[in-house]
């Protein structure tokens, strides 16, 4: 290996880029070695592709149970995608030779844990300061800003590779000395990678002369791959545990590159790092600073904020400054924050800070032309993308979208008068999916089912969900169908099952659908269940407003939604023989319940269902909460009198009734209608004597239900309470509101808290 050509990079640095290129120019290697995935070696000719745009990465996966990926992501400044640019573009033999993909994420998959992933964690936080250390030693709050003013500034081209080589060797060494006996998994995994690329290295020295070959790997496996430790053997790589794994590529995002979102071999602001790679290339890296905050500026002025062309000019002066103080050739990131804060935010973060995420990071997400590497499900999703004319959200911003699943009769052709349906048949895919592009949004017109609104953002995420999809079919439909088929199978919940035929619905896939109805139906024969019975039945109501919407036959649900709604009726009083624990999710399907019968009074069994909530209103054997909430529910349909009303509050809030039962019917009782329940005055004068005859430890039971009563109404809400009780004490509006809205002392918030947690003996 004497006469081969080794350049020690640093993953996503324009000045390791700009050098390489140098360096490739200079020696003209006809090969050339890169680390990554031997495998991905067929990929190198597609990422040089015209129409690529970076970012973009290289997604490795496993493709069987338990999922592993991995991720090698390039920048356009990115050492490794521009070398592979140079190579393809010069007709070099292009190469990558780390290892392989399926032993990759194998040796992933059995990465240990517990003690020994504590043991990896202090070995890289030893790893780590030695970092800081060295920054520290020459006067920079940390490494990036050490690497940013003594490496990427560093545009001499005949030190950065020797320096950086040196640097990355003697604190490999040192970690080496002190950790080598209980070297973690890391170390070890490193190693494997290191022989491996030793071996790849060999290979190639006997098709190409050593002079002729140049090797880029990070700089931290130089010394690695440099020593006399032997390369893989065939033996030892037969030995490696394998997993059945594929290749693709992918556009990735600044987002995801940038290390402030968990990304390990990021930086901390990719789009700076783009600009400082455009002003190499052009020989303007005295302007970069400039460029930096005029962007700042106007981001600012976009805002309404003031930022005019001498604040840019003082920003760029103090950045100057401070980076001469440093003893820099030109600012750093950290000095241009600095001049941002000082010029533009009078001081201060906040006001900036946006501003500068926005540069520093940016919101650019690449793209990758037809032809290109993919899964199956990756090209369904671009053609289907393409077909919807939805390109253009494919968008790190997030982006509204609203729908109307009517045919639209002003346009020529099908496909046009029936998009938005499709679209939405398209949205309702991906969400069973589990594939993060759309998120449905409620529609506040009653009964508008004609109407759907989405907000769609792209992220890497977003593609790499797609890629999962791919496991389960190789479409977006056989995908969606394939996960619903399966949930089926395991479903033994009726609400569950309800469920999977909307999504059926909204999918579009019919057979999925009538294997759905049919299950649904043997599940109802043994339903006992109220909460389930009444979210199955809320479900299919919902599928029902769509009527003739989405072009599928739904009258076969109405006679199942009728046999639902009826058994959740005559479920209801057994179900309110509970605790208060267990009255959450009861409450919830109550009140879905009289939302169908609002919705479908004329299909449903209605006076069924309002002669059990008046069982249920007047009996004091249950759980007093949900009697509150169905007694609510008569007032709002006028079955009990206001003579009615008066009596029941009065009997619930009397003396002979336990304080903690009281406030618990009063809590259900204002959870619904409340201002029907301000427009009566009794019951705050019935509330307010109740109140006044507790003792110290009732009054404790009680305040619990009534601080958790209280605590979703609306500030008018509270405001006309206010008015009630000023004008029954006689106070008056403004000084009873501010008795109300007093701050609690913290032991007053204490002991609340421990009221919260106990439970009464109940």
């Amino acid at each position: 290996m004497n006469n081969l050509h080794f350049f020690g990079v640093r993953h996503l640095s324009p000045s390791a880029a700009y050098h390489l290129l140098d360096f490739l120019e200079k020696h003209k290697p006809k090969c050339i070695l890169i680390e990554g995935p031997a495998d991905a070696t067929p990929l190198m000719s597609q990422i040089a592709q015209k129409g690529v745009k970076p970012p973009i990465a290289m997604l490795g996966y496993t493709t069987e149970l338990p999922i592993e990926t991995v991720l090698y992501p390039f920048a356009s400044y990115s050492p490794e995608y521009q070398a592979i640019c140079w190579g393809v573009k010069k007709k070099a033999t292009l190469r990558f030779i780390d290892l392989p993909t399926e032993n990759m994420l194998k040796l992933r998959q059995e990465q240990p844990s517990d003690e020994e992933g504590e043991k990896a964690r202090e070995f890289y936080k030893y790893h780590n300061a030695l970092y800081k250390q060295l920054a520290e030693q020459i006067d920079e709050t940390d490494y990036e800003n050490y690497w940013e003013r003594h490496y990427e500034h560093n545009l001499n081209t005949d030190t950065f590779a020797p320096t950086l080589a040196l640097q990355s060797g003697e604190m490999r060494q040192m970690v080496i000395d002190k950790e080598y006996e209980e070297a973690p998994f890391d170390f070890s995994y490193n190693l494997i990678r290191e022989a491996y690329m030793k071996r790849e290295i060999s290979k190639a020295c006997t098709e190409f002369k050593p002079e002729e070959i140049v090797v880029i790997v990070g700089a931290y496996h130089l010394l690695g791959i440099q020593n006399s430790l032997p390369a893989m053997t065939d033996d030892e790589l037969k030995k490696l545990p394998k997993a059945t794994a594929q290749l693709t590529l992918m556009p990735y995002s600044y987002l995801r590159l940038s290390s402030r979102t968990g990304y390990g071999a990021g930086n901390m602001a990719p789009y700076y790092f783009e600009l400082m790679w455009r002003a190499m290339q052009t020989n303007t890296m005295d302007k970069l600073a400039a460029t930096y905050l005029t962007k700042i500026a106007k981001i600012l002025r976009d805002q309404g904020q003031n930022a005019s062309s001498a604040s840019v000019i003082e920003a760029v002066r103090l950045a100057n400054v401070l980076s001469a103080m440093k003893g820099g050739t030109y600012p750093v990131l950290e000095d241009l924050h600095d001049a941002v804060v000082t010029c533009f935010g009078g001081g201060g973060l906040s006001s900036v800070a946006e501003a500068i995420n926005k540069v520093d990071i940016g919101t650019a997400i690449g793209a990758l032309p037809e032809g290109v590497s993919q899964t199956p499900v990756q090209e369904d999703m671009n053609q289907e993308l393409k077909r919807l004319k939805l390109t253009n959200y494919k968008s790190a911003i997030a982006q509204d979208l609203s729908l109307d699943l009517r045919e639209n009769l002003k346009v020529k052709t099908k496909e046009a008068a029936f998009i938005d349906l499709n679209r939405s048949t398209f949205l309702h895919r991906l969400e069973v999916l589990g594939i993060h592009f759309a998120t449905q949004q409620r529609v506040q017109q009653d009964k508008a089912s004609w109407a759907e609104k989405w907000v769609l953002q792209w992220s890497p995420e977003v593609e790499i969900e797609i890629v999962e999809a791919n496991l389960k079919g190789e479409t977006l439909e056989i995908a969606a169908a394939f996960i619903l088929k399966e949930q089926l199978s395991e479903a033994t919940d009726l609400s569950v099952v309800a469920k999977i035929i909307r999504q059926a619905c909204e999918c579009q896939l019919t057979h999925i659908f009538g294997n759905a109805l049919s299950t649904l139906q043997s599940l109802l024969v043994d339903s006992n269940n109220f909460a389930e019975t009444a979210f199955a039945a809320h479900e299919l109501s919902m599928l029902i407003q769509y009527g003739d919407l989405r072009q599928f036959n739904l009258e076969p649900l109405k006679p199942i939604l009728q046999q639902l709604f009826l058994r959740a009726s005559l479920l209801l009083i057994d179900a309110s023989s509970c605790d208060d624990k267990a009255s959450k999710p009861i409450v919830d399907a109550m009140n879905t319940m009289e939302f169908i019968s609002e919705q479908q009074y004329e299909l449903v069994d209605t006076e069924t269902w309002q002669k059990e909530l008046t069982h249920l209103a007047w009996r004091d054997d249950v759980n007093t909460k949900l009697s509150g909430v169905a007694f609510a529910i008569l007032l709002e349909h006028n079955l009990a009198t206001e003579e009615e009303c008066a009596r029941e509050v009065s009997r619930r809030l009397s003396a002979g009734v336990p304080a903690d039962l009281g406030a618990s019917w009063f809590e259900g009782f204002s959870g619904r209608n409340r201002y029907a329940l301000l427009s009566r005055t009794i019951i705050w004068q019935e509330l307010d004597n109740y109140v006044r005859q507790l003792d110290e430890e009732q009054f404790m039971r009680s305040v619990v239900f009534l601080r958790r009563a209280f605590a979703d109404f609306e500030p008018n809400q509270k405001n006309s309470i206010a008015e009630l009780l000023g004008d029954l004490w006689g106070t008056g509006k403004e000084a009873t509101a501010e008795l109300l809205q007093e701050v609690l002392t913290e032991e007053e918030s204490t002991k609340l808290d421990e009221l919260n947690d106990f439970d009464f003996d109940f």
